[in-house]
């Protein structure tokens, strides 16, 4: 018997839909790309011109309302989901929606009652929870190498001292209260693989910077204290960890940090970037030779103790990758089977990790810490 398949809308034709969902739907057997939204096709820049045989739209609303679509994939700035990923819902849409999801958790806990409600699967694409790096410390902890962690730290740093021009992309437009800026655009992948490893903290530190004009600022929501860099100390007093997520635009380095992670009976050093998005953005398809695969010189390194009791350094190579072809078969299946269960990412799990958010929010405008 031929496997279902189900006719996937895409709404939004920017880099999100063009590299990350386009090319995966259609390596996905059980998943048809069927429709694409764009408002304004151009000459270059054209989802009729690249799909001609797809179904093609310029509102959200027309292709959420078409009855053959099944599936609604939101590509569009994180302001826009809530009432779109509603409106899918409604229409008995399966959704799955870009990151940042929503601005509040509020809203995050409505759309997952809403999906219950509708008996249809709701899902967040974190797909950084399959990058090699993060599947290498996952591995790590489940295989105790380290003994009990005391410190994890993740870093999504970088070296940009020039603001991106106002209004260039969304994510150079929008505020904290629109989900824009670093602690919803990069934050939420850090703190979603912290949720991942740890669950939910019991205190939150949160501090906002400016490190471009070198000040420290709230993130009340006034232009002027925005912060384009963040730090939060995540605290598990059961536990006895302390987790530091930092995200910079001035740091000076050949190998950026990614983690570092100090247990009880070694750590774990890690520097660099899964290489999963470079490879797709210069034109790279997930079905290349070696795809997501690190070279041996980007390895992390492991520092254990040894029975003599000395510490010992060795690289430590990155696990085989999963890619993000993983993320949408499984995302395929909870389609298919219509259980909240099998869904890679729900909702609900988006929730807590924005509580998170809040919670540093929250922190970098009172100074003290915050239970999320």
């Amino acid at each position: 018997m031929a496997e279902k398949q189900f006719n996937v809308g895409i709404v939004g034709y920017g880099l999100s839909a063009k590299v990350f969902h386009i090319p995966f739907i259609q390596l996905t057997p059980s998943l048809k790309l069927h429709s694409i939204v764009q408002r304004t096709p151009k000459s270059g820049n054209s989802a009729p011109e690249d799909y001609p045989d797809l179904k093609h739209y310029t509102t959200p609303e027309d292709l959420i309302a078409d009855p053959d679509v099944d599936v609604v994939v939101l590509c569009t700035p994180p302001n826009t989901h809530y009432p779109l990923t509603r409106s899918a819902l409604l229409n008995n849409k399966h959704v799955l929606v870009e990151k940042p999801f929503v601005p509040t958790s509020k809203e995050a806990d409505e759309l997952t009652a809403l999906a219950r409600q509708q008996h249809r699967v709701l899902c967040v694409y974190q797909n950084r929870r399959w990058d090699s790096d993060f599947l290498t410390v996952q591995q790590l902890l489940k295989e105790d190498k380290l003994g009990r962690i005391v410190e994890f730290e993740t870093h999504f740093d970088r070296l940009r001292l020039t603001a991106p021009a106002k209004g260039s992309t969304w994510k150079a437009g929008l505020k904290m209260d629109e989900a824009g800026g670093v602690l919803y655009d990069l934050g939420s992948h850090l703190l979603d693989q912290v949720f991942v490893l740890f669950g939910m903290p019991d205190g939150v530190t949160g501090r906002f910077v400016n490190q471009r004009e070198g000040r420290i600022v709230t993130g009340d929501g006034s232009e002027e204290q925005e912060p384009d860099s963040v730090t939060a100390i995540l605290s598990y007093k059961n536990k006895g960890l302390l987790v530091f997520v930092r995200a910079g635009v001035a740091c000076v380095e050949t190998r950026q940090m990614r983690f570092w992670v100090r247990g009880t009976k070694g750590s774990y050093h890690k520097s660099g970037l899964d290489p999963q998005e470079d490879h797709l953005r210069a034109g790279g398809s997930a079905t290349d030779k070696d795809f997501g695969k690190e070279s041996e010189d980007k390895f992390g390194r492991l520092c254990i103790v040894g029975e003599d009791g000395k510490v010992e350094d060795q690289v430590c190579p990155t696990v085989e990758p999963e890619t993000y072809i993983r993320f949408y078969d499984l995302f395929a299946k909870a389609v298919a089977s219509g259980k909240e269960e099998d869904v890679p990412v729900p909702a609900s799990q988006a929730a807590q990790a924005l509580r998170i958010i809040e919670a540093v929010r929250e922190s970098a405008k009172t100074g003290s810490e915050v239970g999320p």
